[in-house]
């Protein structure tokens, strides 16, 4: 059974995402990140630099294939379209083990990896879509786990 999560009121997002990568990577899983372009650049660029002890090994899905096999991050642009173009959940979920969205929309096929982590941010419009996106899971019979992030800031 997927471990579905939604860490919301996450006020930084690309930090939040940095901090929760680095703990997947410490945990020996490789992640696959759905975001939008402008997240993932942002994303990417940080990954080099957020910490001075630790290195996140990333690529982005439009790199060489040798490369996407020996990093233990992935971003994926959502503009590739997720389901779309050979991009299985099935097929993906036998090389990730966690699978990030920070998309607007809902990721079906997520139930084949070993966890599902859906970010919400402080933005109107990003929690109007994450309740949409709560929703859509909950009716389909799954279970939410709940993080608040401002709870922590």
């Amino acid at each position: 059974m997927t471990d579905l999560a939604f860490h919301f009121n996450v006020p930084d997002k690309v930090n939040y995402l940095c901090r929760l990568l680095r703990k997947a990577t410490a945990a020996g899983k490789r992640s696959l990140v759905v975001a939008p372009e402008a997240l993932q650049h942002d994303l990417d660029t940080l990954l080099w630099t957020f910490s001075q002890e630790d290195f996140v090994a990333h690529a982005s899905w439009t790199a060489p294939e040798w490369v996407r096999d020996r990093s233990a991050v992935v971003l994926l642009s959502e503009s590739l379209g997720w389901g779309a173009g050979g991009l299985a959940p099935a097929s993906l979920a036998m090389q990730f083990s966690v699978l990030i969205n920070s998309t607007e929309l809902p990721l079906e096929g997520f139930e084949h990896f070993e966890r599902f982590i859906e970010v919400v941010g402080l933005d109107g419009a990003d929690r109007e879509a994450g309740r949409r996106r709560w929703k859509h899971y909950t009716q389909r019979g799954f279970t939410v786990t709940r993080h608040d992030a401002g709870a922590y800031a």
